[in-house]
């Protein structure tokens, strides 16, 4: 049986004919910016790969098939949308079955760019372990995907307002590389450090592309995690945002945020408490990431 996919005229060809292609989620569009910036930013997104020299496919849920590349009007309809499904593994096929709009995370879209054929992906920052895990037990399925699904992530590092030492142990546990680009630090999302050395450092797409086909020689199930730093003009110093987070955090649990609701709630609030800076933050450090992630493509079809 096949997968109900439907990709783009655009993303068939290049896919058709070995050019570099790019993947990017969609849950940047419906639950990670306010509109219209969540607009502005996918479209920038998108131009930011092309510039680049691969092709964007945006990736969501839409009347029952996986669309890999989404046209203006389909951008315009998740941004403006209620109540679109946050896919990951777990309801991905009910979202399909259903007919439902859908949005994905990291792990959804990596799914879904897998069974496209599409080897690199462009995100902002993966799901991980959050604090308190070991009460609530919220680890994001990212990490289990990034174990079992061939596919490159591109982000930032891990979102910081995660528990990123424990993140970074169970990613370690799974088999993931975890490659920190040009620093010895691993990342953390709007700031360039962590104080956490990363695994594994590589400098150049052409390193890490060679990694990945490597790992495709060998058999390895599973994808790399690429932590580009921020860029340092667009950082939030560690000891700045961490004051933040921490005190979004004690706002959450204070009234009751749980489950996929988390995420979102922390990022309005960090959005608010940084005067927006968070947002402006957020936005460069995708465009980097998209840089990126089309220089590792077009060097995993030169290879």
């Amino acid at each position: 049986m096949t997968a109900p996919l439907a990709l783009h005229p655009e993303v068939q060809e290049a896919i058709a004919a070995h050019r570099p292609v790019v993947a990017l989620e969609s849950t940047i569009i419906t639950h990670g910016m306010p509109y219209p910036e969540n607009v502005r930013t996918a479209r920038a997104v998108e131009a930011e790969v092309r510039r680049a020299g691969a092709i964007p496919a945006t990736i969501a849920v839409m009347d029952g098939r996986i669309r890999v590349g989404l046209e203006e009007a389909g951008i315009e309809r998740l941004a403006r949308a209620e109540h679109v499904m946050k896919l990951s593994r777990a309801d991905l096929a009910v979202c399909l079955a259903t007919g439902a709009l859908g949005s994905t995370t990291v792990a959804a879209t990596m799914i879904a760019a897998r069974l496209a054929g599409i080897e690199v992906f462009a995100t902002g920052g993966i799901g991980g372990v959050h604090r308190g895990a070991d009460q609530s037990f919220d680890i994001s399925a990212d990490l289990q995907e990034l174990a079992q699904t061939r596919v490159t992530v591109v982000s930032a590092g891990a979102k910081a307002i995660l528990d990123l030492p424990k993140t970074l142990e169970v990613l370690e546990t799974l088999g993931v590389p975890v490659i920190a680009v040009g620093q010895d630090e691993l990342p953390a999302f709007w700031s360039r450090r962590s104080g956490l050395r990363a695994p594994l450092r590589l400098d150049a797409p052409e390193e890490i592309a060679a990694a990945h086909l490597m790992r495709a020689r060998l058999g390895l199930p599973g994808g790399q995690l690429v932590a580009n730093p921020i860029p340092a003009e667009a950082e939030i110093p560690l000891e700045e945002i961490e004051a933040v987070v921490a005190r979004s955090i004690a706002t959450a649990e204070a009234q009751g945020v749980a489950a996929k609701a988390v995420t979102p709630f922390l990022l309005d609030l960090i959005f608010d408490l940084t005067e927006g800076r968070s947002l402006t933050a957020n936005t460069a450090l995708v465009l980097a990431n998209a840089r990126l992630a089309a220089a590792i493509a077009k060097a995993i079809v030169a290879g």
